[in-house]
């Protein structure tokens, strides 16, 4: 059945223990993405299939991220106006785990397409080496999140201060030089 179809399917509201699992992303070099998602943004390997594909992840889970080549090998990013994803997002646990994430993409060179307080959480937006949308961000206790006066949740996008989030780094994670090289 197709989403236009004309019988509409009966209300239903997904069991609250769903959550996206996992993404898998076409790259045209992926010795390139594995340079960003794994020497920048920390994210181990967890498995290779030669050179046509690798899983990634976080704290040991099968794979977060998954890159592969297998339709895209030298491709290009689509062309603007197109649709598709329009950024993978990475939940870091604590604000200090962000600057931490916020410190490697500077000393990586890569520059940022924004940053933002959203009210529920704090997000940095960059690109990554196939100019696929990424936002890396720590969401804000639940507690905390803006409500409008009937209890509804009242998001926003409001400027993020990265100095001040920088200075929430551990002491430890400094850099002293690039993020290695795979």
């Amino acid at each position: 059945m197709s989403a236009s179809s004309s019988h509409p399917l009966p209300p239903y509201i997904a069991d609250p223990r769903v959550h996206i699992g996992h993404v898998h992303l076409k790259v045209a070099d992926l010795q390139r993405a594995l340079r960003f998602y794994s020497g920048v943004l920390g994210l181990a390997v967890m498995q290779r299939y030669g050179d046509a594909a690798v899983f990634l992840s976080a704290g040991g889970y099968h794979h977060h991220i998954g890159l592969n080549t297998w339709e895209s090998q030298g491709g290009s990013p689509p062309p603007p106006g197109t649709t598709g994803l329009y950024h993978t997002a990475i939940l870091y646990p604590t604000r200090a785990a962000l600057a931490t994430a916020l410190r490697r993409v500077l000393a990586a060179g890569i520059p940022l397409q924004g940053a933002a307080d959203h009210g529920v959480s704090e997000s940095i937006y960059l690109r990554d080496p196939d100019e696929n949308g990424v936002e890396l961000y720590c969401d804000k206790p639940k507690e905390n999140w803006p409500r409008t006066s009937e209890g509804k949740l009242e998001m926003y996008t409001r400027r993020l201060d990265l100095h001040a989030l920088l200075k929430e780094e551990p002491v430890g994670t400094e850099l002293e030089s690039g993020p290695r090289d795979l």
